[in-house]
């Protein structure tokens, strides 16, 4: 008996193209002939197709086995790690603060036939604190372009039950120009500018506060979480960024 084909083979490539057009995709998946799903954002950023499932991902099942797993991925984007996270059995809800970012996420997965649950919410916003608990936390691309990253970071912590992957950019100890108060201790960060509600790829607020590495470190460890897998260390356009496991 052949497999059952996903819901992305059965579409013609002229529908394909009226989807390609018809939302404001900032990157682009291939099907299993080759065939874009979406759109790239420019000549020199995210112009290569998204590789399904992420490395992280990868790495994090092998840590942690996914399946049957609650995962609450924030920061959804198009839904190219929404998808990878289901394709190793996780049952996935995914949270972004743009509803186009939820409209192609929930596109993108039904066409690769996965349906997680996809909600629009501000994640620097009072309904973060009320969200229930999950097993693991998929936390990638999203710390850097909060104005309250201490606060956001612990409130998702308090609901993680088991470990979290945190993918972020930090700031070097030279970069510090400010420092903020939050839960009643006082931070040094980097401010950063953000590009506002019409990038794609930014915060939602005007700027951003980045974090040293270390207080990251120690308010996973505050929050339950002392086993810390450093996964990269690298410099990139923008900055330093780190990615890292952690586990109750």
């Amino acid at each position: 008996m052949s497999p059952t084909p996903i819901p992305l083979d059965l579409i013609s490539d002229s529908e394909l193209h009226t989807l390609n057009e018809l939302l404001p995709w900032a990157c682009f998946t291939v099907d299993s002939r080759g065939r874009r799903v979406g759109r790239p954002f420019a000549e020199h950023k995210r112009n290569e197709p998204q590789v399904i499932p992420d490395f992280r991902i990868v790495e994090l099942n092998q840590r942690f086995p996914l399946v049957g797993k609650s995962v609450l991925e924030l920061g959804c984007f198009e839904g190219v790690h929404t998808i990878g996270l289901c394709q190793h059995g996780a049952l996935v809800t995914a949270i972004d603060g743009r509803v186009e970012h939820v409209v192609k996420t929930q596109t993108r997965c039904a066409l690769y036939g996965y349906h997680p649950e996809v909600y629009c919410l501000d994640l620097e916003g009072p309904e973060i604190s009320k969200l229930p608990e999950f097993d693991i936390l998929h936390h990638v691309g999203v710390l850097y372009h909060l104005t309250d990253p201490v606060g956001h970071l612990r409130s998702v912590l308090q609901r993680t039950r088991e470990a979290v992957l945190l993918d972020t950019h930090v700031a070097r100890s030279g970069e510090i120009t400010h420092r903020y108060e939050s839960y009643g201790a006082s931070y040094p960060v980097r401010l950063y500018r953000e590009g506002g509600r019409t990038d794609p790829f930014s915060g939602l607020r005007e700027h951003a506060k980045w974090l040293l590495h270390e207080d990251i470190s120690r308010i996973l460890a505050n929050e339950g979480f002392s086993n810390i897998q450093e996964l990269a260390v690298e410099e990139q356009r923008n900055g330093l960024r780190v990615c890292l496991f952690a586990q109750r």
